[in-house]
């Protein structure tokens, strides 16, 4: 019993040795991140490909396959949503992606079969975004006495995977309040004229300024006037490989 229990243990071993030898003799590499703004076309290039190989393949997941080419042939474009949205560079093994969406966020994978025989993979991690939209500022104003007032302002977008940080016209203000809400204690003689909170994500940017003046009443008192007046600025800083 024990025998034929070895002799079976001894054939599975056998039997999965190839898709382990497989599996590990594949050289992999991870390329530099890429981020790119929704619309936009990317650049998905690898930097220190060989330069001859019999087959090159992007994979849009390890199950997709998006682009096959072999040596004297023509590039074989899959049947997926990127038939018609990319181009391969057949001079350096890059990949062209027009019109980038949000959806074609991934980890890219291109394995090269070369000469010898042996495998190489490179991984590419792609994040699209769109464009941060224009923040929605809201105060809230508590009276502390005749000259001291609490401010709250919160400053709200749409979308959550993004980074807030606040200004006022003496400059930044300290990281522990780069927060969605900022809440300030002001009076005559400190405050700002206006506080600016700024949106952003690795690829694009808004803001909205919020002017505070504080008046002198006929009572002796202070009270606080403010106006909602956005400047709305979306800079794209995109980062990674774009192309026009």
């Amino acid at each position: 019993m024990c025998s034929r229990r070895r002799e079976w243990c001894l054939a599975l071993e056998l039997l999965l040795l190839p898709h382990w030898f497989l599996a590990t003799s594949i050289q992999g590499h991870s390329e530099s991140p890429v981020n790119a703004l929704s619309g936009r076309n990317v650049r998905l290039q690898i930097s220190n490909l060989p330069d001859k190989y019999k087959k090159l393949t992007w994979f849009y997941t390890p199950e997709q396959k998006i682009v096959e080419y072999e040596e004297s042939s023509e590039p074989n474009y899959f049947k997926s949503k990127f038939k018609d949205k990319v181009k391969l560079d057949l001079t350096n093994g890059a990949l062209d992606i027009h019109n980038v969406q949000k959806e074609d966020s991934s980890t890219y994978l291109l394995r090269v079969v070369k000469v010898t025989g042996n495998e190489e993979e490179w991984r590419v991690s792609l994040k699209v975004f769109d464009p941060v939209p224009k923040p929605v500022v809201d105060i809230k104003i508590q009276k502390v006495n005749n000259s001291c007032y609490y401010l709250t302002i919160s400053c709200v977008v749409p979308d959550q995977s993004v980074n807030y940080s606040w200004r006022a016209d003496s400059g930044p203000l300290p990281k522990e309040l780069q927060t969605s809400v900022f809440n300030v204690t002001i009076g005559p003689q400190n405050y700002s004229k206006f506080y600016t909170c700024e949106v952003s994500n690795p690829v694009s940017n808004s803001s909205s300024t919020v002017p505070v003046t504080l008046l002198h009443d006929s009572a002796r008192s202070f009270r606080v006037a403010w106006t909602a007046v956005w400047l709305v600025v979306i800079v794209p800083t995109v980062s990674g490989l774009l192309w026009n």
